[in-house]
């Protein structure tokens, strides 16, 4: 497989420009007008943040997308599809009130929003994934399946199961439904170390399926017959007492992400948009965001998701570190082990290889890029 191209231009706005103009530039300039609109659906994936998270993406970067495919003849809508997980997300209701007062309304952005998989997560349609090796199917949700254009726009930032929430994550566990991303994630199920556990319950708090109880020393305990795997408590631990002790549960999680992103995009129009800003160690999901780990970088677009994550990758590892930050924390343990690589050094158990390697054998693109950059 040739290189695939991925366009790529700073975050610097010199007078007379702005960073929505450099954007709307790079979706051009990568070849997005090329897709035909005319009359079609498009469905822009995006991430609305939940609230109390001031990292995720500035609706301005949606409305850039959604005005052009306007422009190019077609009837763009906002989506994602509900969380597992305690917060503002689990139901439509809740999660277009979360997506209104983070800015996303039909008012700033131009287009409407759309819960893909309906009131409850439970509207979805099963798809064929295309040599799927741990998914044959995979539960989508119906509003996506029915557009006739599929866009991701991705802010990029770490994560604490799978490396960092690049492309191939927004799409492939982002467009699950409810059910579909209990089947990604079931086959991970995080324990608790009892020495490192200080009873504070923010664990239980994060936990939406009332997986965790205490005994009588106060320490948590993960009942794994309810536990959906989400990864919601290790996330909330701020004592590093949750891991996920199942070694290749995490690299089973990637690579059925990497599945349900190919059942996304196969068989349709597709283009690809990541924003490498404001990142931070942990997903937008999170009710709170700790300090970016690297400075900005800028803004890259792809036809190819698998390229397109590679890239961002590269230019994050390539980034200084921020003094200060979760990152710089970790680099300054005592025992630490440099991996010589940012987001497996913020989460070692984590492998983000995994995710690109099977996606990229299961031919949605390839890690092999050129990149162009745009002024």
């Amino acid at each position: 497989m040739e290189k695939a191209k991925v366009y790529f231009t700073d975050m610097r706005a010199l007078p007379g420009t702005n960073l929505l103009m450099k954007l709307k530039k790079l979706m051009y300039a990568a070849g997005m007008n090329q897709i035909d609109f005319d009359g079609k659906f498009a469905a822009i994936k995006i991430h609305f943040g939940e609230p109390g998270n001031l990292s995720f993406l500035r609706p301005n970067f949606s409305k850039v997308v959604a005005d052009t495919v306007k422009e190019l003849g077609g009837k763009p809508f906002l989506t994602d599809c509900n969380t597992l997980y305690v917060g503002q997300r689990k139901n439509a209701l809740d999660h277009i009130d979360a997506a209104y007062e983070n800015g996303y309304t039909p008012f700033s952005t131009g287009c409407h929003v759309i819960i893909a998989d309906g009131l409850k997560g439970t509207d979805d349609i099963e798809v064929p994934v295309n040599g799927g090796e741990y998914c044959k199917t995979a539960y989508i949700g119906r509003a996506i399946m029915d557009a006739d254009v599929f866009i991701s726009l991705t802010h990029f930032k770490g994560h604490e199961m799978t490396g960092f929430g690049g492309a191939l994550k927004n799409i492939g566990m982002g467009c699950g439904s409810r059910a579909g991303k209990m089947a990604m994630h079931r086959d991970g199920k995080p324990s608790v170390d009892a020495e490192l556990c200080r009873g504070c319950h923010t664990c239980a708090k994060n936990c939406a399926n009332s997986a965790i109880t205490f005994d009588e020393n106060h320490k948590a305990h993960i009942n794994h017959d309810n536990c959906v795997g989400c990864g919601r408590c290790i996330g909330a631990c701020n004592y590093d007492a949750i891991s996920n002790t199942n070694g290749s549960a995490l690299d089973d999680l990637n690579c059925k992400m990497a599945e349900y992103a190919k059942a996304v995009v196969d068989g349709r129009p597709c283009f690809h948009i990541s924003i490498v800003n404001q990142v931070s160690p942990y997903c937008d999901c999170h009710g709170e965001n700790d300090t970016a780990i690297i400075p900005d970088v800028g803004m890259f677009a792809s036809f190819d998701p698998v390229a397109l994550d590679q890239a961002c990758a590269d230019a994050c590892n390539a980034a200084p570190v921020i003094p200060g930050s979760l990152l710089d924390d970790r680099l300054h343990e005592h025992d630490h082990q440099d991996h010589h690589d940012h987001f497996t050094d913020v989460h070692p158990t984590t492998n983000w290889k995994s995710c690109l390697d099977h996606a990229e054998k299961l031919g949605i693109g390839t890690k092999e890029y050129e990149l162009v950059k745009i002024d």
